[in-house]
């Protein structure tokens, strides 16, 4: 009996063997089976075997990429900058296969890496090819790049990253990126602390702008134009327009001026609250930076003007705006009459109508319609067409006249 049962057990194993090369943890099933002495020990070996299995990865293959393209990848490669080295052109070819949040996009730069001893100019090459594709992929690669010793980062590498991230509204993420650079040991300066202030002022976190922005100074880090820009913007998107105002008097002790877009912002917030002294003093300072006001921050002071009922301050404003050569828009105008309309000054509003015609300033749409609509409400239809004909009567006259001269 025992001499029949040897073979049979060795056939079954035989038989396993054969049929579940690729899956040993079934075989050791069979074994412990077979063995009721060790049955819980190969029951765990088993299990180990199952998982290492289950858990192996399919090896990497770098050619597995650039095969059966689609048209928009191929369209991709093609607008790839010829200038590039062969080494990144490689590389760049087979990133533009990937989607964002691709597994494979780690082990690909990683066998590049090894395969090709990239120098920081060629990832430096690749960054830039990306951003000017617009590739969603940027900040992936990115991140991977920072990790590796070929790529030799520094604080400015950390700097783009976090403000890419700030673009994204990713706090956090932009937050273990600054605890990743200091860990590593990199000093934190102006630049990048300027760019963790401007993240949350636009996120509007005013509290942690603040902090940067007293650690700037405590660490006695120069303070520029552009950081005392985003502490100042920060204070406008918590309504703290007399904060927002100190600062860029501060400024101005230190011939510092903020730029355009800060000061605009300030005089919109002004102006939209109705506050004509603060929207005056924020115009005056821009002209004091140099900056010349174009039109639309002219109708910003004008509106504030007209929403404190202080409608001859913005008539000076206009006649100001004549006087500098800035032809007054049709929101200035409009602005003006809507003012008018409130006090019911209608003979008023006509003669600001007559004197800009006069100076040659064409009435446009935008006040056409709204003094339509006030003598529309006031039972004059019929006498305001009759007006806006004999307007527009004059106006083609004067234009046929300005013709006729200039081709005699």
């Amino acid at each position: 009996m025992a001499s029949l049962a040897i073979p049979a057990l060795h056939s079954s194993g035989t038989k396993a063997s054969s049929t579940t090369a690729t899956k040993p943890w079934k075989l050791a099933c069979q074994c412990a089976c077979a063995s009721g002495g060790h049955g819980a020990e190969l029951q765990l070996l088993a299990a180990e075997a199952e998982e290492a299995a289950v858990s192996e990865e399919p090896r990497f293959r770098w050619d597995a990429f650039c095969s059966d393209l689609t048209e928009s990848q191929e369209r991709a490669i093609r607008g790839l900058s010829p200038k590039l080295p062969n080494r990144c052109k490689a590389l760049m070819t087979r990133v533009v296969c990937l989607s964002p949040g691709d597994e494979n996009l780690g082990p690909m730069l990683a066998y590049w890496v090894k395969a090709m001893k990239p120098k920081r100019a060629d990832w430096l090459l690749v960054l830039k090819e990306l951003k000017a594709m617009e590739s969603p992929l940027l900040t992936e690669v990115l991140e991977c790049a920072l990790l590796e010793n070929s790529f030799e980062p520094n604080v400015r590498d950390y700097t783009k990253l976090i403000h890419i991230y700030g673009k994204q509204k990713l706090l956090q993420k932009a937050e273990e990126a600054f605890h990743a650079m200091k860990g590593r040991g990199f000093p934190c300066d102006q630049v990048m602390l300027t760019a963790m202030m401007d993240m949350y002022s636009k996120a509007g976190d005013l509290t942690r702008a603040k902090e940067i922005f007293g650690e700037i100074i405590l660490l006695g880090l120069p303070l520029d134009k552009r950081a005392y820009g985003s502490m100042i913007m920060a204070y406008i998107r918590a309504d703290m327009l007399a904060k927002a105002e100190d600062l860029i008097k501060q400024m101005e002790d230190q011939q510092i001026f903020a730029g355009k877009e800060v000061y605009k912002a300030l005089l919109r917030a002004f102006s939209y609250k109705g506050d004509s002294d603060g929207a005056q003093r924020i115009f005056d300072a821009i002209q004091f930076a140099g900056i010349v006001p174009d039109t639309k921050m002219c109708a910003l002071l004008v509106n504030a003007y007209c929403l404190s009922n202080r409608i001859p301050e913005a008539v000076c404003v206009i006649r100001n705006m004549r006087s500098a050569g800035v032809t007054p828009c049709d929101r200035c105008i409009a602005l003006v009459l809507g003012a008018y309309e409130k006090v019911n000054m209608l003979e008023t509003a006509l003669a600001f109508l007559t004197e800009l015609e006069e100076n040659g300033i064409e009435i446009g749409q935008e006040p056409s319609q709204l003094l339509a609509a006030w003598f529309r409400r006031l039972g004059v239809v019929h006498e305001v067409e009759q007006v806006l004909k004999e307007l527009s009567m004059d106006t083609k006259t004067k234009q046929t006249v300005a013709v006729s001269v200039e081709q005699r």
